[in-house]
């Protein structure tokens, strides 16, 4: 039998857009970055074909990511992209048209939601609600959010780390700072200019983070080749770099991250304080991933720190129960 409607949760990330349905989990997971035609203004490609085309299109096509630190920067595109994604994770078997939640940033203005939810309206949802962040990653962490008790999240994704304490289903103190994997790969990319005069790409650097980035010595020290392109000569080198070069550069973000941690806490209603001192911290978001950031931020708070399950899709999954949330929560009312 055709299901009659859908409920959609969509993680609109800087970095990727991932989409859960409700019965079926995460049915899409793509880079949110669109190629197409400055000329013609035609779209060539969008999410992982699109992604492979970044540093290595002629002068005409251009490889964008529409969404800058969660936000939208590109209305057009982003509104194309959405309705790209909502198509391809959906099928074609819906006879009405989608619920739809989507996450932003907890420290979104009031405009950026609202273009937000009318490029939503118009890749097709018949309804849209809007979520905060670490409001999803807490429920996608399987936290009971509706209960009085203080939770803390530290939500790291691709454009922004989004860290709030959440009681009785919302926020208390919240803190959006604009540091986050990017913000990793663009110091690797840095570092390695400086002080080895090689020149990489985003791309590069990225596996660089995830293969030996680290933010807390590792108990034993790797390495890896990574090519690019020798700043003296222009020609084409490869050199090995270590772990602990990788700390060295990721100190700044990684120090940046703490500090927002600490602002939070410092914010915190006391009786909140020591449920979180009791609960520890919750890190969500594919930044957390970086090697070692929850032993860093467990050795500067004094607070147990864990890495939720499957932390990268986790905010996704929160978004699509939210609606289940909403929808419970309002028949509670009546």
């Amino acid at each position: 039998m055709l299901s009659m409607s859908m409920d959609i949760g969509i993680d609109l990330g800087t970095a990727s857009v991932l989409i859960y349905i409700k019965g079926k989990g995460i049915v899409l997971k793509e880079p949110s970055v669109v190629a197409y035609d400055r000329d013609t203004n035609e779209i060539k490609e969008i999410g992982e074909e699109a992604r492979k085309m970044i540093g290595r299109t002629p002068g005409n096509i251009v490889a964008v990511r529409p969404l800058r630190q969660g936000v939208i920067s590109d209305y057009d595109i982003t509104e194309k992209m959405l309705k790209y994604f909502i198509k391809k994770a959906m099928g074609r078997r819906t006879i009405r048209k989608p619920r739809i939640a989507v996450c932003i940033p907890s420290g979104a203005t009031e405009v950026e939601k609202k273009a937000v939810e009318d490029a939503t309206y118009q890749a097709g949802a018949r309804e849209v609600s809007i979520i905060e962040e670490p409001v999803a990653a807490a429920i996608g962490a399987g936290i009971d959010i509706s209960k009085p008790y203080g939770n803390m999240i530290v939500d790291i994704g691709g454009g922004t780390t989004d860290i709030a304490i959440i009681s009785l289903g919302g926020a208390v103190v919240s803190s959006s700072v604009k540091v986050a994997g990017d913000d990793f790969d663009d110091a690797i990319v840095r570092y390695i200019r400086k002080k080895h005069n090689l020149l990489i790409g985003e791309r590069t650097a990225e596996e660089i983070k995830i293969a030996i980035g680290c933010a807390y010595p590792r108990p034993e020290m790797l390495t890896m080749d990574v090519r690019g392109r020798n700043l003296v000569t222009g020609l084409p080198k490869t050199i090995t770099v270590t772990s602990d070069e990788m700390m060295e550069a990721l100190n700044e973000p990684s120090a940046k991250i703490v500090e927002a941690v600490h602002n939070v806490l410092e914010r915190t209603p006391p009786e909140l304080a020591a449920d979180i001192y009791e609960r520890g911290i919750v890190m969500t978001g594919g930044g957390s991933l970086l090697g070692g950031l929850d032993e860093l931020i467990e050795e500067k708070t004094g607070i147990n720190t864990i890495v939720a399950e499957d932390a990268p899709t986790v905010v996704a999954v929160g978004t699509g129960r939210f609606i289940e949330f909403i929808h419970n929560k309002t028949q509670e009312d009546y």
